[in-house]
């Protein structure tokens, strides 16, 4: 019978190093790759995009509006004065929808370009803080406009045409006047907090 080699100390050793070594190195390339997918989760917006919204999806797209006042009702269309200015490239768009909504009874003070140098992209509905209930009333014609408080304190709504812009809602779909005018969902019941709010664009007094 062959006698068992003599143990060597020194192999064992280096062995040990080799396994300890391996074995770092394993779970180095493990860390790594998880490292790389989170980031990669992260970059394509995987992670956390329920906590956070578009400027699309939130109320009046994000942003500040007033409440109706208390008990108010969508106003008669003759009462709404309105002037409607093109925010976009295209050539008559403006005068397009100032002639719909006047065939919808609205009283029109005429149209005009916006004074912008950039294209508008999402129609707007400017306002002062006297004809709260007359804008929620224009703004109802519309499916994807803003509403924005400006400085103004008479009673001219202006309709500023975004690119975005197709087409008015149905008459059908539309709530009648005299009815109860239903608020945007976050809006401010207290003008009053509405801070730094928008220079009107220049008008005679209405």
């Amino acid at each position: 019978m062959t006698s068992p080699e003599p143990f060597d100390e020194r192999e064992a050793r280096r062995q040990f190093v080799r396994r300890r070594q391996k074995l770092v190195f394993t779970i180095a390339v493990a860390a790594l790759v998880i490292a790389v997918a989170f980031s990669a989760l992260l970059i394509l917006g995987a992670l956390g995009k329920t906590s956070q919204k578009t400027a699309a999806q939130l109320p009046n797209y994000g942003v500040e509006v007033p409440c109706a006042p208390a008990n108010s009702t969508y106003s008669n269309h003759p009462d709404v004065a309105v002037r409607v200015l093109n925010g976009t490239d295209k050539s008559g768009l403006g005068t397009a929808v100032m002639e719909a909504l006047s065939n919808r009874g609205f009283s029109m003070k005429g149209s005009g370009d916006y004074p912008s140098t950039v294209e508008v992209q999402r129609t707007e509905i400017l306002f002062g803080k006297n004809n709260i209930t007359k804008a929620y009333t224009v703004a109802a014609q519309f499916n994807d406009a803003i509403m924005r408080m400006d400085d103004r304190s008479d009673q001219l709504v202006d309709v500023v045409i975004g690119s975005t812009f197709n087409n008015l809602n149905t008459e059908k779909s539309i709530t009648p006047a005299g009815k109860a005018i239903t608020s945007i969902e976050g809006c401010k019941s207290d003008v009053s907090t509405i801070k730094n709010l928008p220079k009107a664009p220049q008008h005679d007094a209405v």
